[in-house]
């Protein structure tokens, strides 16, 4: 086996660390809360980082008219499938395929992730800004419009008197690193190839 079907073998495998390690984390951080309220996204489900986090951050986002965060979303079942699939393709493309193949699921898996990162945008945005009109605590900004409650896609945000911060997670460095080196693989495959022909 050359030496770009292994990376390439390593890279296919590294995205499946998502099924053992959370995805993203937020975090929120207040002066009432000693312990910050943190909560883990995994590729199938949310989590926990401290007992009862996900309640007491529902309990608290209620009163602002936020919705609860569901035990499921359609993409826990979409998600999983997709990393599956590609990286099944990966290890086919690894074990019969050439170097320019490597270079084409660099970029297939390039395109899922950020259509995954933009999913999570737009469901982030529709936590904090759709709003239960009824809600008991209602914010504005100094314009007038209604206060949203977005956490941040990825660093940290002050909302009212929480800090938010949303950071990958391991499970994010296992898929980044598979899509690195299958970019690695492509190389590697493309300068044997160079060279062997200019023998």
């Amino acid at each position: 086996m050359k030496k770009s079907n292994i990376i390439m073998l390593f890279a296919a495998i590294l995205p499946l660390g998502l099924f053992l390690f959370p995805l993203w984390r937020i975090t929120l951080e207040a002066p009432q809360y000693p312990t910050p309220l943190a909560m883990n996204i995994h590729i199938n489900d949310f989590s926990d980082v401290h007992p009862h986090d996900i309640k007491n951050i529902n309990l608290m986002n209620h009163y602002v008219g936020m919705k609860y965060i569901p035990d499921a979303i359609p993409e826990f079942k979409i998600f999983p499938a997709g990393i599956i699939i590609t990286s099944v393709i990966g290890l086919i493309i690894a074990f019969f395929g050439n170097y320019k193949w490597f270079l084409g699921w660099f970029v297939l898996m390039v395109i899922v992730s950020a259509a995954g990162m933009y999913d999570f945008y737009i469901w982030e945005h529709d936590y904090g800004h759709s709003l239960d009109p009824k809600a008991i605590m209602k914010f504005t900004n100094p314009d007038g419009t209604q206060m949203g409650f977005q956490p941040p896609l990825f660093g940290s945000k002050t909302i009212l008197n929480f800090k938010a911060h949303s950071y990958p997670q391991l499970g994010a460095l296992f898929l980044a690193l598979g899509i690195v080196m299958s970019f690695v693989a492509f190389w590697v495959g493309h300068k044997l190839n160079k060279k062997h022909k200019n023998k």
